[in-house]
């Protein structure tokens, strides 16, 4: 039986937590996860999704502040686990923790390494225009993203490619791809591979300027920023006085106007860029929930029932 403790925080790391607890050669002894953080508009105490995951599975959790911490550090190095799995638990791992299980620490990365290492590898993958994304299973080290590599799985990127689309194909395939590669490494039957020099792209976060829509652009540009900014933080562009986030749009075809012009015609909402019209299939007003292609087109205060031009600052 594999003891394993496991480091996570968000949603995507569900899966795999899950993966682990199925497996009967597995035992999940702890998670770690980030303390319970004030979120929503009323600012309440929230606790991560993979502590409400193992609460569900009776699982022990602990939530430290910091890994610094002599004592949590004492206290990994006492438990004598076979394994540490990380995936996106958010705090920075020192050798004294990475060296304590006996085959290591293996992190599920959402990318081809060394193709976005760091903290936004979605985001950036599909605002880049790449063709294809995957899963990383590696043995960790110090450095951000940098350790030898045990088995990767890829996927397929296209226009209709959003963060939240490709969010939960990577996290359904990386749980079984960790659990099989933990395995093997247990028996030695997987050799660590070092990253290839070549290729390295750094996957920096996200910032709500980065999300601000430049319709100048030409229009594959500006498809690929809008998807990959759905959910967060929403791509978007200002009406007016109002701020409107977009979050999923469609190559349209009809007259090609000044870029920023939006309009209808008859249930599509158009607007151009630099290279041709996109239509806008999900979006969202200010104070209001996301509406989708139907809802916006009976909407009746909407901007684009009056022609007018999207800026990238209040007009």
């Amino acid at each position: 039986m594999l003891r394993v403790l496991f480091a996570g925080t968000p949603e995507f790391a569900v899966p795999t937590l899950e993966a682990l607890v199925d497996d009967p050669e597995i035992s999940v002894e702890c998670v770690l996860t980030q303390p319970d953080r004030p979120s929503g508009r009323g600012q309440k105490l929230s606790e991560s999704a993979l502590k409400r995951c193992a609460i569900t599975h009776g699982l022990a959790v602990r939530q430290p502040e910091t890994l610094k911490d002599p004592r949590e550090v004492n206290w990994i190095r006492e438990q004598h686990f076979d394994a540490l799995v990380v995936v996106a638990y958010g705090q920075i791992l020192k050798a004294d923790v990475l060296e304590s299980p006996r085959l290591g620490c293996l992190n599920v990365h959402a990318s081809l390494l060394p193709r976005w290492r760091g903290a936004a590898p979605l985001q950036r993958a599909i605002e880049a225009g790449d063709t294809e994304t995957g899963i990383t299973i590696m043995l960790m080290d110090e450095g951000l993203d940098t350790g030898p590599m045990l088995a990767t799985s890829s996927v397929q990127i296209d226009e209709s490619t959003t963060t939240t689309k490709l969010h939960d194909q990577l996290a359904t395939i990386g749980g079984p791809l960790l659990v099989d590669t933990l395995k093997k490494l247990d028996s030695g039957s997987v050799t660590p591979e070092r990253q290839p020099d070549e290729g390295i792209t750094y996957a920096h976060k996200i910032s709500t300027q980065n999300a601000c829509i430049d319709w100048s652009q030409d229009r594959q540009t500006v498809m690929r920023q809008i998807h990959a900014f759905n959910p967060v933080p929403g791509a978007y562009t200002f009406a007016g006085h109002e701020r409107m986030k977009i979050f999923l749009v469609s190559e349209a075809q009809g007259k090609h106007a000044h870029p920023g012009t939006l309009w209808k015609i008859e249930n599509q909402i158009l607007v151009s860029t630099q290279t041709g019209n996109l239509q806008i299939l999900e979006c969202q007003l200010p104070g209001g929930k996301r509406l989708s292609q139907e809802h916006m087109a009976s909407h009746q205060t909407a901007p684009w029932n009056q022609a007018m031009t999207l800026t990238e600052q209040l007009a």
